[in-house]
């Protein structure tokens, strides 16, 4: 694989430019009051995090390349070019491992403030002290995953396996780091989980994008192109976005060496819009490489200076563990009015509410027919998640256990039933090209789905989620981190969702269950849910207890009558969805039993019936050998 000149002297100039940030953003730690590692210790992680970085970016860039852009091939197999770009991600993700170890204990030095001959003394003590340390420890884990399943696969849909571990493995120094301190940080850290997965995808697929048209052979040019550019327009938009909001919280709105990073980063960004105006696609490619490795150089250098934010006004209790301050007790007019977007899982949904829309609306325009109710459940399950992450519900679900087991069970228990009725894999099997379609079957037909949709899986992860995480220290464990309290919702609405898939699903599932095999599944986790809300409800300690005096909110004056009341929600809530699936099973049931009737009916009355053609020559058979 020979090196790629544009992304070498790119590079190079990164980390030059780096060099130069360090050295003259002197001792960044003491305004924060802490002590200063050495410039030395500050150079080499710096140099060593934009590494790290790069090699993870070409990772999850290549994968990106592999298995959304080069056309696939029938049956899943890997064509030449797909498996090429597989390769490069092999490589980058070996060097990803040994830089992201590197960066462990560089990166203890950093928030430590020590030298690194006392930081390789107490190194063990250090990592567990601090969180970015930990961070780049799951990189590592994540690209040797990464690096060892990608040499060995040969199919779509094991890449895209591997795709998505190389995307998480993206995000924990990130998200661990500046957008995780302070006022605000919720929606920081939200923007950034686009934010990182978007520049990856873009700088990695143009590396193997460079590559492919240097292959003699290469097929499919033409296609090729029109994916990437489709693909990295959509991540222009995202990095600018995303970008802009987190950037706004960092800076503070001031004006300084950190608010001139940011706008040169946006100024990157319209640069490579004007070059993909110039038509020599190999010069415009090769100054478009350069311009994203100086970018990430700038992204890795605002990691090391101080965010104007954090020398503004010192966060209270409340902003530094949740990201703002909740003052006043949750009435209705607060849960109904008092919103804070969740670029997560809130926007998530406005997303696919109107991506589902955009389905129905080309179905109907060719004449083919949609059923309102579908359109209905699927609307009103994106209303939940919204509701129910992003209004005041979600602002206060944090606060007290009472409304976070609210929106516990409304992600888990009303949301899936609702968005399981809408069809979506129908309805996307029936309008997507054909490429997106291929994909979608592939991954629905794909071991992992089998697995995850397992019966046995499915209701075993619904139900012994509960336990677990209330029941073993997980949750408090979690709650204090934002980007936890984000995996915990998302948990929720998707072990809630393929459970409910299986019992009630418009989707055809993997393996297809009989309606009395369903009522089974059915009956058989109802009493664990109850069971659930009985425990909670005559419990004698407080769950997560040091995290919510921590919040010290002065509307909560006992946390165990609380969490009681949140016992009975956790009761509550959990009996009524379950009668709704009932009910809907036993509608489609019978409406199945009515169509199978109607086929049969058809087949007498037209004298077709398999069944009795092939008795009767079972009986004439037997007549003959008789005789």
């Amino acid at each position: 694989m020979r090196a790629d000149k544009a992304a070498v002297f790119g590079c190079g100039a990164g980390v030059l430019g780096l060099v130069v940030l360090v050295v003259l953003a002197g001792d960044v730690h003491e305004a924060l009051g802490d002590s200063d590692p050495g410039r030395l210790a500050s150079l080499l992680f710096a140099v060593v995090r934009f590494s790290a970085d790069a090699a993870g970016v070409v990772a999850v860039g290549a994968l990106a390349f592999a298995v959304f852009v080069v056309p696939a091939r029938q049956g899943g197999r890997l064509t030449a070019d797909a498996f090429a770009a597989v390769r490069t991600a092999a490589v980058a993700a070996t060097a990803w491992v040994f830089a992201a170890l590197a960066a462990v204990p560089l990166s203890a030095g950093d928030a430590s403030g020590q030298p690194m001959a006392v930081v390789w003394a107490n190194l063990p003590a250090l990592v567990d002290a601090t969180e970015e340390p930990k961070a780049w420890l799951l990189v590592s884990a994540a690209a040797l995953v990464v690096a060892v399943g990608a040499r060995s696969t040969l199919t779509w849909t094991t890449t895209v396996l591997w795709f998505v571990i190389a995307v998480v493995g993206l995000l924990p120094p990130v998200i661990a780091g500046h957008v995780s301190v302070g006022a605000w940080h919720d929606v920081a850290t939200n923007a950034m989980a686009w934010h990182i997965p978007a520049a990856g995808v873009w700088v990695g697929a143009l590396v193997a994008l460079r590559a492919f048209l240097r292959r003699p052979g290469s097929r499919d040019r033409d296609v090729v192109l029109r994916r990437y550019r489709g693909l990295t327009l959509v991540c222009l938009g995202v990095l600018v976005l995303s970008g802009l909001i987190s950037g706004l919280v960092l800076s503070g709105g001031s004006v300084g060496g950190y608010a001139a990073l940011l706008a040169a980063k946006v100024a990157a960004c319209a640069a490579v819009l004007l070059l993909r105006r110039w038509k020599n696609t190999r010069w415009t490619f090769a100054v478009e490489l350069v311009v994203l490795c100086l970018t990430m150089a700038a992204s890795v250098g605002l990691t090391h200076l101080v965010p104007p934010a954090f020398l503004a006004d010192r966060p209270s209790v409340q902003e530094t563990v949740l990201g703002y301050d909740l003052p006043s007790p949750p009435t209705v007019s607060a849960l109904l009015l008092e919103w804070r977007p969740d670029l997560v899982l809130g926007l998530g949904a406005v997303l696919l509410a109107g991506a589902y829309l955009v389905g129905v609306r080309a179905l109907r325009r060719r004449g083919d027919a949609w059923q309102v109710g579908r359109v209905a459940a699927w609307l009103s399950g994106c209303l939940v998640v919204l509701v129910t992450t992003s209004s005041g519900l979600g602002r206060h679900s944090p606060g007290t256990f009472s409304l976070h087991m609210v929106a516990h069970m409304s992600l888990t228990m009303l949301a899936p039933v609702l968005l399981v009725l809408g069809g979506p894999v129908t309805l996307a099997l029936r309008t997507l090209p054909p490429g997106p379609r291929a994909w979608l079957l592939a991954l629905t037909r794909s071991r992992a789905a089998r697995i995850v949709g397992h019966p046995a899986v499915a209701a075993t992860t619904f139900v012994a989620s509960f336990y677990v995480l209330y029941f073993s220290g997980l949750f408090g464990a979690a709650m204090p981190f934002h980007w936890a309290h984000q995996v915990m919702n998302l948990h929720f609405l998707l072990s809630g969702y393929v459970f409910y898939w299986l019992v009630i699903g418009v989707d055809r599932p993997p393996h297809p269950l009989p309606h009395l095999a369903r009522l089974g599944m059915l009956f058989a986790v109802m009493p664990f849910h109850a069971f659930f809300g009985v425990i909670l409800m005559s419990a004698q300690t407080v769950i997560a207890e040091t995290y919510y005096r921590n919040l010290g909110l002065a509307w909560v004056p006992d946390l165990l009558t609380d969490q009681r009341l949140g016992g009975g929600i956790a009761w509550a809530t959990g009996e009524i969805p379950m009668l709704v699936v009932v009910v809907a099973l036993l509608r489609q049931w019978v409406a199945a039993d009515r169509r199978e009737a109607t086929r049969t009916d058809r087949r007498l009355d037209s004298g077709e019936d398999d069944r009795l053609d092939a008795y009767n020559a079972m009986l004439a058979d037997l007549v003959k050998r008789g005789h």
